[in-house]
């Protein structure tokens, strides 16, 4: 079975930076479409970034130019990079793993990494 593990998350400032990861057990995500998800308080949960097998990425409107989501399959993580950062991107983010694009995300929802911005 697949477990994930969300890490980096913190409290920052309007307009700085964090780094999550998101560590892989069980399997080797090089055969997976990875995804980067978040969910604010009240709202659902989203998809903000995605990387495909062959490492095509897409984004939320929201987080376009500023976010970047990458991966090591050696390592088995995968990565967010959030640069300028607002206060609407306060939320849990959480990763989770796709067999394809066009289906729904098969991997456990975990506990997830808080990233909460001020202003």
């Amino acid at each position: 079975q697949v477990q994930l593990v969300e890490s980096g998350g913190g409290l920052v400032q309007s307009g700085g930076s964090l780094r999550l990861s998101c560590a892989a057990s069980g399997t080797l995500i090089s055969i997976y479409v990875m995804g980067w998800y978040r969910q604010a308080p009240g709202k659902q949960r989203e998809l903000v970034a995605s990387i495909t097998v062959g490492g095509s990425t897409n984004y939320a409107d929201s987080v376009k130019g500023r976010f970047t989501i990458s991966r090591d399959n050696a390592k088995r993580t995968v990565y967010l990079q959030m640069n300028s950062l607002k206060p609407e991107d306060t939320a849990v983010y959480y990763c989770n793993v796709h067999l394809s694009l066009s289906r729904p995300p098969v991997g456990p929802w975990g506990q997830g990494t808080q990233v909460t911005v001020s202003s």
